[in-house]
């Protein structure tokens, strides 16, 4: 049983050996691996998230205006922002208003 289990160890070492040989040799002369599929993930995951957030808005201010027609949209709310989201009625605050928008009228 002993001389079995070691001739089975042998042989295996030996093939992972012989195995690894031949890609030791062509390893130096393999070109670099690319960014370009890495790169053309992220582009394509960015406009995915541009054209859904968008859908979003576009379906939330439809939905507003069927309950309130003819009123101005407010600002929507972040989705997965769970922190304090302090806007007054859906006007934007003073200190971020230009000095026109500022003034009173």
């Amino acid at each position: 049983m002993a001389r079995r289990l070691w001739r089975w160890y042998a042989d295996r070492q030996f093939n992972r050996w012989e195995k690894t040989v031949l890609w030791d040799m062509v390893e130096p002369y393999r070109p670099p691996r690319s960014f370009a599929p890495l790169i053309g993930t992220y582009v394509a995951a960015f406009y995915t998230g541009v054209v859904a957030s968008a859908i979003t808005e576009q379906l939330y201010k439809e939905k507003y205006w069927e309950d309130h027609p003819g009123e101005a949209v407010p600002l929507m709310p972040p989705k997965f922002y769970w922190g304090p989201w302090r806007v007054m009625n859906g006007e934007v605050p003073r200190f971020m208003q230009t000095p026109e928008e500022a003034k009173p009228a």
